[in-house]
């Protein structure tokens, strides 16, 4: 992701594009493929000169041999936001589908407001908190917009720059590399709606909301992709490359996984949720196909999250970190099917939807830097790990999620960190992070035990995902609590009847009101509430 790659490295890239056009056919091809982009190339530059003139030069015109390039590069930045943004109907179905009808547009409404509310903070000051000191050329950010705002060196902890997308913030690369990263934000902070689902009071919600895209996924996102001290434990504490988390299965996926943990605790669980003798009761979702939709749109969506994530079409990497994704998914499916099965006997559809996503949430940080056999090897893990970790967090722990949200991206998030360190083959990202070792990239203990200083580094970002942003999310629950006339959990007469009504104004099934919505209590015992 925020990679700050060395500019030797880009230089390869275009001479193996180069290369590929070189060997693309005949001669009557390659004298087509060169009109068509000499043509492309003259209205790129023609409109870029257009644009400039009538807006003041605010948006710098690249030089005539480098448009199509820069052009191509954020076209493809562009589109993977378009994919990211649209995951969130994949969240909203999902989260909809596995919970009850009588909360049904109370739980669309979080995941729909959810965007708004967090895109505003992080235009407004989130944005610059994390982003201020970045700079990658390949899509022609060629210099930060801003400058360190709390530490120095290798030891940044924010930074400040762009707020609003003013000043420098104003240009063409910036405005498209805010937008793919104000989805992954989103991401992040629509995961709690799922876990925190069917008791959680919308203005509390709204209070989450704006914390999220304006101080807590900065933070951390300043500290990694923003270029701050994790990705520089490779300079500072010779740690590898530092901290590396490709697409994030650590600064998107565990960051909103240990926000729904800590929220779910401070709410408690639902009314019914576990009997007398503490024994969980399952809840049965409404409609079990609007959510195995909503998965497949989550699928589809994972392909821009992950192989866009290079930030470069001319970045021929992307087709490994997307036929990864693909591997991964599948294996996550299969093993999660295999699994319930052995577990219950049947091929529980919740936890087969869950298998694919966290095989998803898993190789999201190493999909550029594995092999193929690895990636399937993480997704048969993630589909072991989602399911035990469902189980223990609701039969032991006695946290209630709806949707097992806190295993899918919270446990198989870190999973998916730490993979970096085991299964990364080297044969990618030399020189990630700007790290002074450029001889080799970034490489697991499965190629040499010389390799555990990347595992220790990873390592430390998992620790401070759990630990400091479990505290920092936690914290901030707990005083919203306290501040609030209440408390941040809806009522009891409310979570009986559906928070639709007393929450919403609205049903979002009126002419089903009155019936099937009661908490069911004949359900079989112990049975994961995402069922």
């Amino acid at each position: 992701m925020a990679r700050l790659r060395l500019h030797r490295q880009e230089n390869d890239q275009m001479n193996q594009r180069e290369g590929v056009f070189m060997n693309t056919g005949h001669r009557r091809a390659k004298r087509t493929l060169m009109a068509a982009v000499m043509a492309v190339s003259g209205w790129a530059a023609m409109t870029s000169v257009a644009y400039a003139d009538s807006t003041g030069s605010n948006f710098p015109v690249p030089k005539e041999h480098d448009a199509l390039f820069i052009g191509t590069n954020l076209m493809w930045i562009v589109l993977g936001a378009a994919l990211v943004i649209f995951m969130q109907a994949g969240f909203a179905l999902v989260e909809t589908g596995f919970c009850r009808a009588k909360h049904a547009a109370h739980v669309m409404s979080t995941n729909v407001a959810i965007f708004g509310l967090g895109f505003v903070a992080f235009f407004l000051v989130g944005f610059a908190f994390m982003f201020g000191g970045f700079s990658y050329s390949a899509f022609g950010m060629d210099a930060p917009v801003g400058e360190a705002l709390i530490g120095s060196g290798h030891w940044v902890f924010l930074w400040k720059g762009g707020f609003a997308l003013g000043g420098k913030a104003y240009d063409v690369s910036v405005l498209a590399f805010f937008l793919y990263m104000v989805a992954f934000m989103d991401t992040t902070a629509t995961i709690p709606t799922g876990a925190m689902a069917e008791r959680w009071k919308w203005k509390a919600f709204i209070g989450w909301g704006l914390f999220c895209g304006a101080i807590y996924y900065p933070l951390f996102g300043a500290w990694t992709w923003g270029g701050g001290w994790l990705s520089q434990l490779g300079n500072s504490m010779d740690l590898g490359l530092g901290y590396v988390d490709f697409a994030g299965s650590g600064v998107v996926h565990a960051m909103g996984g240990i926000a729904a943990l800590t929220g779910a605790i401070v709410l408690g669980p639902r009314i019914g949720k576990f009997g007398k003798d503490g024994k969980a009761r399952a809840l049965p979702g409404h409609h079990i196909p609007m959510a195995l939709l909503g998965t497949l749109i989550l699928l589809f969506g994972w392909f821009g999250f992950n192989a866009a994530s290079t930030f470069a079409a001319t970045d021929l990497r992307f087709t490994v970190a997307a036929v990864n994704t693909g591997i991964a998914a599948a294996f996550g499916l299969v093993t999660g099917m295999a699994w319930i099965m052995l577990r219950r006997g049947k091929p529980d559809p919740g936890m087969l939807a869950n298998g694919m996503l966290a095989g998803l949430v898993a190789i999201t940080a190493p999909c550029a830097f594995v092999q193929p056999w690895a990636a399937a090897v993480i997704g048969v893990i993630a589909g072991v790990l989602v399911i035990e970790s469902i189980f223990i967090v609701e039969n032991k722990f006695k946290i209630d999620d709806p949707v097992g949200a806190i295993s899918v991206h919270g446990v198989c998030g870190v999973f998916g960190v730490l993979a970096v360190g085991i299964f990364a083959d080297g044969s990618y990202g030399a020189g990630w992070n700007l790290t002074t070792t450029t001889d080799r990239g970034v490489t697991g203990i499965l190629y040499g035990i010389s390799n555990l200083d990347q595992l220790a580094a990873q390592a430390i970002g998992a620790a401070v995902i759990v630990v400091v942003f479990g505290a920092v999310s936690f914290t901030f629950f707990k005083i919203q609590n306290a501040l609030t006339k209440g408390g941040i959990r809806s009522t009891e007469e409310d979570e009986v009847a559906g928070l639709d009504l007393p929450e919403m104004g609205v049903l979002a099934y009126p002419e089903f009101s009155g019936t099937h919505f009661g908490v069911s209590s004949s359900s079989p015992q112990g049975v994961p509430s995402i069922h």
